[in-house]
């Protein structure tokens, strides 16, 4: 894990909901509802957003969001926010809530 996932988890801590699993993952940090990633930080200190696939293209148009990629593959499902765009606590919130309305909708693993 790097500095700057590590000072991004220590913001997301708090703001998560309760009875999340915490599990370092891709060189960040993975915070799981059911099994099932909600949130998490890359190894780059930005946020992990999953996001339902079929609204992708909205959590896209949000300032600081980009598509997530693992090699040269697009992550279907999962976007990522510049740190630069999370100014407050407030921003992460609303990126959790997006995060939480779809991955309550999968089920448990």
């Amino acid at each position: 894990m790097t500095a700057a996932s590590d000072a991004l988890g220590e913001r997301l801590r708090p703001l998560v909901p309760r009875g999340l699993v915490e599990k370092k993952m891709f060189g960040g940090l993975g915070f799981m509802l059911n099994g099932n990633m909600l949130v998490g930080t890359t190894a780059k200190g930005a946020l992990l957003v999953r996001v339902d696939p079929q609204r992708m293209d909205e959590a896209l148009a949000r300032p600081g969001a980009y598509a997530m990629h693992m090699g040269s593959k697009v992550m279907t499902g999962f976007i990522a926010v510049d740190p630069e765009s999370l100014p407050d606590a407030g921003a992460i919130k609303n990126w959790i809530a997006l995060a939480s309305k779809y991955v309550k909708t999968l089920p448990a693993k």
